[in-house]
């Protein structure tokens, strides 16, 4: 099934260099230093020990590749095969796969439900308008029970919270609880980011 473009590949199909230098630039973060895994240090809490967790929209691996070094069982899923690439070099270990949130196979093998999914770096605010709905339907199909799903993303990036809030729960979805930062500060109305955690309804 053909899926409209989101604004990740618009980009792409504007300046074909966008994914090697996003590439570079966290390989660049990860040799100064810096602390590049607090969304994965977030799922690992609420998982026990060799979880399966579904990173979607894993981007270049940082936090699949955190969550398996931990112990889970890591399927990542990237719609830019740049990235993926990039992931299986510098982050080996977890189960690598192409494709659309909003659709996509898993080869028998591999986990078909997750104790946790995880979607970070403003993975939903890429998506195109029309397939929100049907990857936050995938998503609540992938949940095992009990698991659930932590998306986070920032205000000022043509999704609203609220309107978020609404389409998971036309996808199935239910929201716990809701946070303004990945280490849990209290969410606001003035809230500049939002980290929502969702179970199946």
């Amino acid at each position: 099934m053909t899926h409209p473009a989101g604004q990740w590949q618009q980009m792409i199909a504007r300046d074909p260099g966008h994914s090697a230098r996003y590439v570079e630039r966290f390989r660049m973060l990860a040799a100064q230093g810096q602390d590049l895994y607090g969304e994965a240090r977030l799922i690992d809490a609420l998982v026990g020990r060799d979880a399966a967790i579904l990173d979607a929209g894993c981007g270049p691996g940082r936090h699949a590749g955190y969550l398996h070094a931990a112990g889970h069982r890591v399927v990542g899923v990237d719609v830019d095969p740049v990235l993926i690439a990039a992931a299986q070099a510098d982050a080996p270990g977890p189960d690598y796969l192409v494709g659309n949130l909003a659709g996509f196979d898993l080869p028998p093998e591999l986990p078909q439900q997750f104790d946790a999914i995880l979607c970070a770096g403003n993975v939903m605010t890429f998506l195109h308008p029309g397939t929100r709905v049907p990857a936050l339907s995938a998503m609540a199909g992938r949940l095992a029970a009990g698991g659930r799903a932590v998306i986070g993303f920032g205000a000022g990036r043509g999704y609203g919270f609220d309107e978020f809030v609404a389409d998971a729960t036309n996808a199935g979805l239910i929201l716990q609880q809701r946070f303004a930062t990945w280490d849990l500060r209290p969410f606001a109305p003035s809230s500049d980011f939002q980290v929502a955690v969702l179970a199946r309804s």
